[in-house]
Order: C-alpha cells, then sequence, then structure tokens
C-alpha cells in the first residue's frame, strides 16, 4: 500500500504565507512526478504546481511568482510554499503523486485525503 499525507494547512490572513508538505510511505520503488492540486467549492479540482523527478516545475499562472514547488527525494517528500496568499486561494489542497510501488508494477496516481487552506481577514 501506499499513502500520501499532506499537512500544514489552515487559516491565514490575505498577504500571509503557508507551507504545505505531503509525505509519500509504503512499498514504494520509485517516486516519478509529484504535484498539488486545489478544488474550492463549487469549482473544478485545478493543478496548482507539479514537479518531476528531475527538479523541472510547472505552475498555475495564477500563483507563478508567489507559490513555489520543491521536493525531497530522500524523504520521499513534497512541499508548496505559499506565500502573498489571496482569498481566492481559498481551497482544499490535495497532493498527487505517480508511484511505481515495484519493478513488476506499473506506476499510477496516488492523492492525498486533503488539507483546507483559507485565506481570510
Amino acid at each position: 500500500q501506499v499513502q500520501l499525507v499532506e499537512s500544514g494547512g489552515g487559516l491565514v490572513q490575505p498577504g500571509g504565507s503557508l507551507r504545505l508538505s505531503c509525505a509519500a510511505s509504503g512499498s514504494i520503488f520509485r517516486i516519478n512526478a509529484m504535484g498539488w492540486y486545489r478544488q474550492a467549492p463549487g469549482k473544478q479540482r485545478e493543478l496548482v504546481a507539479s514537479i518531476t523527478s528531475d527538479d523541472s516545475t510547472n505552475y498555475a499562472d495564477s500563483v507563478k511568482g508567489r507559490f513555489t514547488i520543491s521536493r525531497d527525494n530522500a524523504k520521499n517528500t513534497v512541499y508548496l510554499q505559499m506565500n502573498s496568499l489571496k482569498p481566492e486561494d481559498t481551497a482544499v489542497y490535495y497532493c498527487n503523486a505517480n508511484i511505481k510501488r515495484d519493478i513488476y508494477y506499473s506506476a499510477r496516481e496516488y492523492w492525498g485525503q486533503g488539507t483546507q487552506v483559507t485565506v481570510s481577514s
């Protein structure tokens, strides 16, 4: 089994910062791309940022220059540093990872349970 566990969400004022973490655990042979998605009430889930195994990154236009994604391969962990937060960043943030469990298995997508981020004064 593979699990992704997120942490770091919470309530923050506009202009503030939060750092999300997501640790993968279980039977893991290799982790390929990792990423963060978010879903606001009444909206579809959207990609926020992603990072490949060789540290190439991709960001949604709405967060470029404010959010930074990084990963620690030794800890099987991906981070999302969120600065200059805006009320429109309020959403449930989900961690995603493409993981190969074993040399005999194909890689597949795994999701965390989600962590709430609320930006409000």
